[in-house]
């Protein structure tokens, strides 16, 4: 983003503005963090603002200041799609392309509100008048500081402000263990504990709330966990009756991949999750060292992602997705075991 991007969006902000924020379908950490983040932060200029979700979001997430505000697109619609209408500005974060709201892909694609995009995925959509696009920040939440510090206004950056782009970090990089947390990740973590940012209390909030159900769930996973030596990986099954047996709600298969990745000698992890409503398998990956995930799921399961964690998803039977996923191994057992 430019210095004369900046000055223009200060001229827009300089007077109170009808705004939408955005993020992806099924947000995480990130996507909630920061757009809760960003929504104090305008909230404080007198804006307008409001935070739409395409879908519902995890518990463990909705206890981050400000989000009994959040509407929900598939639950709100006429509603959310009325403040979309009447929009000076929407902010799109944590994506880059429209399909990744869901249904509100055609009506955020035919709205005539001025688009700024702050995100760190691969491969922008070009949609926006603004784009602040980084793949090397651990987080749209670290991207939502230096948004503000680009603006000159971190003194504006509250307790509520800082919980926000915390939790979104934190989520991001496996709490600061992924390869895109850098120093400037933790002098940023410094600053937010600083303004108020309970570090402690946060991680209980996200981590240390499991139900019994979602334990016995965990239990489950591991139980389907296989190992394909020769190609370094791991993979996970979940079906939806066993999701029904252990009474699943939305997150309680949050991070479960990473359980594969933790074996020794493992470089590609994936969760395969049957979702019979949606009629998909959800597919979450999950890699070490250069091996990219971002690229073997756009080449082979409709998603992507980062280097070490993308998204996808089958239209196969739980079964076929398996099938398909263990017959494409071969061709990348080289870079699998080089790396």
């Amino acid at each position: 983003m430019t210095k004369a991007d900046i000055k223009s969006i200060k001229q827009l902000l300089a007077t109170p503005k009808n705004i939408v924020i955005v993020p992806h379908k099924n947000p995480d950490g990130d996507a909630i963090g920061s757009t809760l983040a960003l929504y104090h932060y305008l909230k404080k200029y007198n804006h307008n603002a409001t935070v739409m979700v395409p879908n519902d979001y995890p518990d463990f997430l909705k206890w981050i200041p400000g989000s009994e505000h959040i509407l929900k697109h598939d639950t709100e619609t006429e509603a959310c799609e009325m403040l979309i209408n009447a929009a000076d500005i929407i902010f799109t974060l944590d994506f880059n392309a429209f399909h990744r709201t869901g249904n509100m892909e055609t009506v955020l694609t035919e709205s005539k509100a001025m688009k700024i995009m702050i995100d760190h995925h691969q491969s922008p959509d070009d949609y926006a008048a603004f784009v602040f696009s980084d793949v090397n920040m651990s987080s749209t939440c670290e991207m939502i500081y230096h948004f503000i510090d680009m603006l000159g206004d971190t003194n504006a950056i509250d307790a509520n402000i800082a919980t926000c782009i915390y939790v979104g970090i934190m989520t991001d990089t496996g709490s600061f263990r992924f390869p895109s947390t850098t120093s400037k990740t933790h002098q940023i973590i410094a600053n937010l504990i600083e303004k108020g940012a309970n570090n402690a209390e946060i991680h209980n909030n996200v981590y240390d709330t499991n139900s019994y159900e979602r334990l016995q769930l965990l239990g489950c996973a591991l139980s389907n966990l296989k190992v394909i030596p020769e190609a370094r990986t791991a993979y996970i099954t979940l079906s939806q009756d066993e999701l029904n047996q252990f009474n699943y709600k939305k997150g309680d298969t949050e991070g479960v991949v990473n359980y594969g990745l933790s074996l020794k000698n493992i470089v590609l992890a994936a969760i395969f999750i049957e979702d019979k409503k949606e009629g998909i398998i959800k597919i979450s990956l999950r890699s070490k060292g250069s091996f990219s995930v971002n690229e073997f799921s756009r080449a082979h399961f409709n998603g992507g992602g980062h280097t070490n964690a993308a998204g996808g998803r089958s239209e196969l039977c739980l079964k076929e997705t398996v099938e398909k996923f263990i017959s494409i191994l071969p061709r990348y057992n080289k870079a699998l075991n080089d790396d």
